[in-house]
């Protein structure tokens, strides 16, 4: 095909697209359901008649079958299913079959029903049943959130009228608004016809293959109770090993959904409730009494007539902290662990190296405010960013931000008399030579982007630290703390992430457990203890430690030399002594310090209102930066502590910039997190700092790195005013001087290289 041909082609599509594009509707006239249901079937076929391939590209095939089953071109409608499921076939062949069935079956119902006088809810019914039963377990239970909107019929109703009212304010409606309109409204159709008989058949259908229970409650060994869901397959007559999650987030839906898949895949599915959740009458304590509750659970499933004595945990952040938290006394039936981006209590959340940190404030209310989750609390931004915002202006102490928001957060105060990772802390998870006695096989699973990574791999180093004969296995990549959970999605915070790093870590995880509980293979992935995505490359590293994820370490120093409106980040050692000077107004309310979050990951400029650059040469080869960045920071300052951020990115050829890494962490807690050592005013402090982000990314020829050093002061933390006081009783009038710093120019960070 010549190019000539090619432009003339490309012409063509986009004259049409534009034509598209241009074309408009009238208006509805009323929006009550009765004149819904006569003008937008009329405007479907309208939008019809000028809808074009190239308008709305991604979502053209999926918006014209359900445009023309308003039209009421329903062998149309088939043949656009079936066309979409050929082509979701070369990405997901195993579920292309699945795509979009509650659409088909709708559609089939009406066209047998139509001019006969049958019921659509018995014909619909007949269908669905006939249809469930062609399905294996797995399958079907892919199926279930197919006929069950995901945020509630209500919720899809208030869209769609949201919808409609928006385009009120003007006399005709775009194709794009017409598109969304009749695609919303044919969704709606669907599912206030279909929900409630889909529940139903859904429910008869998950009886006739599960025995299941959803109000155990099981009593831990010191009186307290604890709910759980256990599901099994009636055709299983055998002992089995046992799936078992344990979850703060207490959601019965949720529940049967996750232990029903551990049923399909040939175990007794567990779900447990942290005490005090939905059936548990006592007090709700996150975090302290998980060592104790899960091997409480444990302990009873083991001796349960269907177990076989084998028990293997999986899931995410609360869930996985639960199961490092029943291996610090860990039970005999405990055969592994799959963690993904588990919590450490005082590590990553509520703070970061010793830092009370803002990101989950809300997080004490939603999980306590009553018996399963608070999602309206939760989801209320514009009260979270308020009471951030507010309580930086004001300069009053941290002890009293839950006061700004009107609200006592007994939580957070519990947490505030803990400022060091003390033995509050200490006693939730293993601490020290707990690690030692860990001798099950155990699969983490994280992202260089999960806001508690550094909580995910101190688990990992511990374990290895302590015990280096450990069967511990790292999966990571390009994901974020939810996207982890579920194997990453194709954009990430403005990043296209390769398409090699899509994986699914359910299958992933259950794979994990045939293998150690079923004697199965290993999963594919796992080539070497530490697996990791090559960012920019499409391929997956392996390394049997992350020591050995790299063969070359550089060490740069953060030199006072001028490199344009930068500093030299310098592999040379300074000839001499010298300082770079710094100044932080603590008081200052007008402005932010420390812009260190990666969102997006890459960006066209930075904010350079504050903090220090430090450039370095450009790179004369391709190299991966491949681990955790470290280094040594060395300062005078003129008070007794202060919290310091650096940020890690790389300055592509092009001038862009990708976060790579970031570290937080309060410097007086540098050399133990578990007791204070204040900095002595006017001498010369060394401040380690190792906490920071593993990171895999291929670096072009010509790329430099760049790090910004700076101090935190800003809504998202705790304000440290140097005073020495607890700093969560500083308050802005500690802030009379500024902080000022004078940072050595035998400061250096340490960036681990593949080369």
């Amino acid at each position: 095909m010549n190019k000539r041909f090619c432009m003339t082609l490309l012409c063509l599509i986009w004259a049409n697209y534009s034509k598209a594009q241009q074309s408009s509707f009238p208006k509805l006239a009323g929006t009550d359901s009765i004149s819904l249901a006569k003008q937008i079937p009329v405007l479907a076929s309208e939008v019809l008649l000028k809808y074009k391939t190239g308008a709305n590209q991604g979502n053209y095939p999926d918006s014209l079958f359900k445009l023309q089953m308003l039209a009421d071109q329903p062998e149309g409608a088939l043949a656009g299913i079936n066309s979409l499921r050929k082509l979701s076939g070369n990405y997901n062949p195993k579920y292309a079959a699945l795509l979009n069935v509650q659409y088909e079956l709708f559609l089939r119902t009406n066209m047998m029903v139509a001019g006969s006088g049958k019921s659509f809810n018995q014909e619909f019914t007949r269908l669905f049943r006939d249809y469930l039963r062609q399905l294996d377990d797995l399958d079907a239970l892919y199926i279930n959130p197919l006929f069950v909107p995901r945020n509630g019929l209500d919720n899809l109703k208030k869209d769609f009228m949201l919808l409609l009212a928006q385009t009120k304010l003007t006399d005709r409606i775009d194709m794009n608004e017409a598109v969304k309109i009749c695609n919303a409204y044919q969704t709606l159709c669907v599912y206030q016809k279909t929900e409630k008989l889909a529940k139903n058949i859904l429910k008869q259908d998950d009886n006739r293959r599960y025995l299941i229970q959803d109000s155990v409650l099981i009593r831990t060994n010191d009186g307290a109770t604890v709910s759980a869901v256990v599901v099994r397959r009636r055709e299983m007559n055998f002992p089995a090993p046992a799936a078992l999650m344990f979850s703060v987030y207490s959601n019965l839906e949720r529940s049967l959904s996750e232990a029903k898949y551990s049923a399909a895949r040939g175990y007794v599915g567990v779900f447990a409730d942290t005490r005090g959740k939905r059936l548990s009458s006592d007090p709700i304590e996150p975090y302290e009494h998980e060592g104790n509750d899960v091997n409480a659970v444990i302990d009873w499933i083991s001796k349960q007539s269907w177990s076989n004595g084998k028990v293997g945990m999986y899931g995410g952040s609360y869930s996985g902290f639960a199961q490092w938290a029943a291996t610090k006394h860990i039970h005999p039936a405990l055969k592994t662990i799959v963690p993904y981006v588990a919590a450490i209590p005082g590590q990553g959340l509520p703070m970061e190296n010793n830092v009370f940190l803002n990101a989950n404030y809300q997080w004490s209310f939603y999980v306590t405010n009553n018996k399963y989750v608070d999602d309206a609390v939760n989801n209320d931004r514009q009260r979270w960013a308020a009471m951030r915002n507010n309580w930086y202006k004001s300069g009053e102490s941290y002890r009293k931000i839950d006061s700004i928001d009107g609200t006592p957060n007994r939580l957070l105060q519990k947490w505030l008399m803990h400022p060091s990772y003390d033995s509050y802390w200490q006693d939730m998870v293993p601490y020290q030579k707990d690690f030692s006695r860990i001798n099950i096989p155990v699969l983490s699973i994280t992202g260089y982007y999960d806001d508690g990574q550094i909580s995910a791999l101190d688990y990992l180093n511990e374990h290895y630290k302590y015990n280096p004969k450990a069967k511990h296995y790292l999966i990571i990549g390009p994901y974020d703390h939810f996207g982890a959970q579920m194997g990453g999605v194709p954009f990430l915070r403005g990043y296209q992430v390769d398409p090699t790093a899509l994986i699914n870590t359910k299958e992933i995880t259950f794979e994990w457990l045939d293998y150690v509980l079923k004697g199965g293979r290993k999963p594919g992935i796992l080539k070497d203890k530490i697996n990791f995505e090559v960012m920019g490359s499409n391929r997956w590293g392996h390394a049997a430690s992350i020591e050995k994820m790299s063969n070359k370490k550089l060490q740069f120093y953060l030199s006072e030399i001028h490199s344009g409106n930068d500093f030299q980040l310098s592999l040379k050692r300074p000839f001499k002594p010298a300082d770079i000077k710094q100044e932080v107004d603590l008081a200052d309310r007008e402005s932010f310090n420390n812009d260190y979050y990666p969102d997006p990951i890459m960006k066209k400029e930075l904010d350079r209102s504050n903090g220090l650059f430090f450039i370095s040469e450009p790179f004369r080869k391709e190299v991966i930066v491949n681990g955790s960045f470290s280094g040594i920071l060395k300062a005078i300052i003129n008070k007794k502590d202060m919290d310091i951020g650096v940020v890690l990115y790389e300055v592509k050829p092009n001038g862009e910039f990708f976060q790579l890494s970031y570290f937080l962490g309060r410097a007086s807690y540098a050399k133990n997190r578990s007791v204070r050592k204040l900095l002595h005013p006017g001498k010369l402090e060394s401040i380690p700092f190792s906490k920071t982000r593993l990171v895999s990314r291929q670096l072009k020829k010509g790329s430099r790195l760049l790090v910004v050093l700076n101090i935190d002061k800003n809504p998202f933390a705790q304000i440290n005013y140097g005073t020495g006081k607890d700093v969560s009783d500083e308050t802005i009038r500690d802030a009379k001087v500024p902080l000022k710093i004078r940072w050595s120019n035998d400061s250096f960070i340490e960036v681990p290289l593949l080369e």
